[in-house]
């Protein structure tokens, strides 16, 4: 095997200099640690305050990676008029209530959540909203993780007990999907409740987002997609450290996947000879529900998609060291042992998911499509365990690793080959046994 030879010829002490060689046409390649860092410098340097979700500078850093794109030469995708992907959030409260009853009990606008764009509510037992319970001694948070998943109009009732989860939830006043339903959180005493009567007027602010997302459409099989992503939004300002740093940069969470998007992008248009049609996008809104990935995956026909490499957290060593990086969902799909064997006698190695108990593959920005049956994985090599700077100011570039950030991104690419050429198609995700 010509790749195999190759590596024997060089021997294992040099870092992936195929990016000299068998990677790049051209004398300068384009992923190198040197490329690593000044994009990755850019996307996490103070100046970008952390890309937080709706700020200014993430608006910034969503410019900064569509002229990328645009240098590059990528295209835009279909129906897009350039390579924002624009949606819109809506975050909505009570203005004025008129009545909130569930039962005898007579709730006040502390108890009461509402998300939705509508900007008055009338609604009772009759009106057709599915009721979920939320009784004394259940667990909070994972029966808001089930809600978050569901579809149509809700009425949550919480039970009193689960206030201080009620409140921090009601504080966070977390966005929702412009996409016509309604969600009514209320702080009860009555779960067991059959009837419920509220009247009441909202005040709703419509918040504007936006992916990035370019294409390299394919040369022999357009109509089949690759994708590679990373969410380019981090958590923005928040509370001082010690050194009185209060900037939380997200250098590896994700400026470290976007500038592998970036990276990859540029090599594969400079390369030419894909296939299949490369999808690059750089999503939103991660940090705050994934709300960037859902809406890119809803636009895309999943039976199109062949591979999704989601890139997360790549800027630190995994725990196998350098060279490495894991797979969520490594048992899900074949895909792992494609990439395996597209990198045979390289050093560099991907392991499946040391952290099963984390559930990372329905956690991350792949979720949305691996739900769906597309064998959408995350490559990472975060230690999920202990990541020192993992959401702390102290999450700076000169924490990470950029020659073996450069490594990282020449492997996904030489273990892509094959998916992109088209020779090799993934299993799908076996959705029947989704939990």
């Amino acid at each position: 095997m010509l790749l195999s030879f190759f590596w024997r010829i060089i021997g294992m002490a040099l870092l992936f200099p195929l990016a000299t060689s068998t990677l790049q046409a051209q004398s300068q390649p384009v992923i190198s640690p040197e490329n690593v860092a000044e994009t990755l410098g850019y996307l996490s340097s103070d100046e970008m305050a952390g890309r937080a979700t709706f700020s200014t500078q993430l608006d910034k850093a969503a410019s900064y990676i569509a002229e990328r794109f645009k240098k590059a030469g990528l295209k835009t995708m279909p129906d897009e008029n350039g390579y924002l992907q624009s949606f819109a959030m809506l975050r909505s409260k009570p203005a004025m209530i008129n009545e909130v009853k569930v039962g005898e009990e007579k709730l006040t606008a502390d108890q009461v959540i509402c998300q939705t764009g509508s900007s008055t509510l009338k609604v009772n037992e009759t009106t057709g909203y599915q009721i979920i319970r939320v009784k004394e001694g259940e667990n909070a948070m994972v029966a808001y993780r089930s809600i978050r998943g569901k579809k149509g109009n809700l009425v949550v009732l919480m039970h009193a007990s689960l206030e201080p989860f009620f409140k921090r939830l009601k504080a966070n006043n977390q966005p929702r999907n412009d996409d016509g339903s309604t969600v009514i959180y209320l702080l009860t005493n009555q779960t067991e409740a059959e009837n419920f009567n509220f009247d009441l007027a909202i005040d709703v602010e419509k918040l504007p987002l936006h992916n990035v997302v370019g294409m390299i459409p394919g040369k022999t099989k357009p109509n089949e997609i690759v994708i590679f992503s990373g969410h380019y939004d981090h958590i923005g300002i928040g509370k001082p450290n010690e050194a009185g740093d209060s900037i939380y940069n997200g250098a590896n969470d994700d400026a470290s996947g976007t500038t592998a998007v970036i990276l990859l992008a540029e090599y594969f248009i400079r390369k030419n000879d894909n296939d299949r049609t490369l999808v690059f996008a750089a999503f939103t809104a991660e940090e705050v529900g994934g709300f960037g990935s859902q809406y890119f995956s809803k636009q895309m026909d999943p039976a199109a998609v062949m591979a999704m490499f989601n890139i997360e957290m790549i800027g630190t060593d995994s725990k196998w060291g350098a060279n490495s990086a894991y797979i969520t969902g490594y048992e899900k799909t074949d895909m792992g042992t494609i990439l395996e064997k597209n990198l045979e006698g390289s050093p560099f190695k991907f392991y499946p998911d040391p952290y099963p108990q984390q559930q990372l593959f329905y956690r991350s920005d792949n979720a949305t499509l691996a739900r769906l049956g597309v064998p959408a994985h995350t490559i990472s090599t975060s230690k999920m365990d202990s990541e020192p700077h993992y959401h702390k100011a102290s999450d700076e570039i000169g924490t990470l690793d950029t020659k073996n950030m450069a490594a990282i991104i020449e492997s996904i690419a030489v273990s892509s080959k094959s998916i992109i050429a088209g020779k090799d198609t993934p299993t799908r995700v076996d959705t029947s046994q989704l939990r």
